[in-house]
C-alpha cells in the first residue's frame, strides 16, 4: 500500500477510535489483515460460542477459518439445515461477529439488513459484538455513511445474492419496495449502554463492500 495512504489511514483510524470511545465502544487499528486476525482472536477466549451475520470482512481476514479450526464453538448457519435455530442461537452467543456497511469518522456505525437477524443481534443479545471494518468504509458523517450503505454496499450485496432488485440492475439505490429488497431495517449505533460489549477493529485494507 502507498505510504501516504497508510499514514492517512492511521491518522483517520485514530480519530474514529476516539469517537468510538466517546460512545462507550472500543476501537483498535490493525495495520494488516494478519494483525486484525490476531486482535480479534485476543478478544475471543477459547471455548467461547461465536457466530456471525454474513459479513465478508470476517472471512477475508481469516477469522471464520480460525474459529472453525480452533477450540471454539462456532455456530455456522450456512452449514446447518435449521438456519432459524442457528440465527436464534446468535442471541445467546458469547461473541457475534460482523462488519458494518459504513462507519463515521466520529464512531457511528451504520448497518442495513434484509432479514434483521444481523442488526437485531448487534442491538441486543450476544455478550460481545466484534466488528471487522476496512478503512474503505469510513465516511465523514451519518448522511455520507447512509449513502454509502445504500448506494455502494446494498447494490453489490444484491448482485452477490442474485436478487431481483432495481439496484442490482442499475448499481445504485432506487429506494425500492421490491420483494427482494435487502434494505428492510436500518440500524444506527451511536452509543453502547453496556461497556465492554462492542469492539471495532479497523483494518488498513479494503474489506467487504
Amino acid at each position: 500500500m502507498n505510504e501516504n495512504i497508510r499514514k492517512r489511514n492511521a491518522l483517520l483510524a485514530e480519530k474514529v477510535i476516539k469517537g468510538l470511545a466517546s460512545r462507550n465502544m472500543t476501537g483498535y487499528y490493525a495495520e494488516s489483515r494478519e494483525k486484525a486476525l490476531e486482535t480479534a482472536l485476543s478478544l475471543i477466549p477459547e471455548g467461547s460460542s461465536a457466530t456471525m451475520g454474513g459479513g465478508m470482512s470476517v472471512h477475508e481476514i481469516g477469522l471464520v477459518f480460525a474459529l472453525k479450526n480452533g477450540n471454539y464453538n462456532f455456530i455456522d448457519r450456512d452449514e446447518t439445515p435449521d438456519k432459524r435455530a442457528a440465527m436464534l442461537a446468535a442471541y445467546d452467543a458469547d461473541v457475534f461477529l460482523s462488519s458494518c456497511n459504513a462507519i463515521t469518522e466520529d464512531g457511528v456505525l451504520i448497518n442495513i439488513d434484509g432479514n434483521a437477524n444481523r442488526v437485531s443481534a448487534i442491538a441486543q443479545g450476544p455478550r460481545k459484538v466484534i466488528f471487522i471494518v476496512g478503512m474503505n468504509k469510513v465516511c465523514s458523517d451519518v448522511d455520507g455513511a447512509m449513502k454509502r450503505a445504500r448506494s455502494v454496499a446494498a447494490p453489490i450485496n444484491a448482485q452477490r445474492f442474485g436478487l431481483n432488485t432495481p439496484c442490482a440492475k442499475t448499481g445504485s439505490c432506487m429506494n425500492c419496495k421490491s420483494p427482494d429488497t435487502i434494505c428492510c431495517q436500518f440500524l444506527i449505533t451511536r452509543y453502547s449502554r453496556h461497556p465492554g460489549r462492542i469492539y471495532v477493529i479497523l483494518v488498513n485494507d479494503e474489506l467487504g463492500f
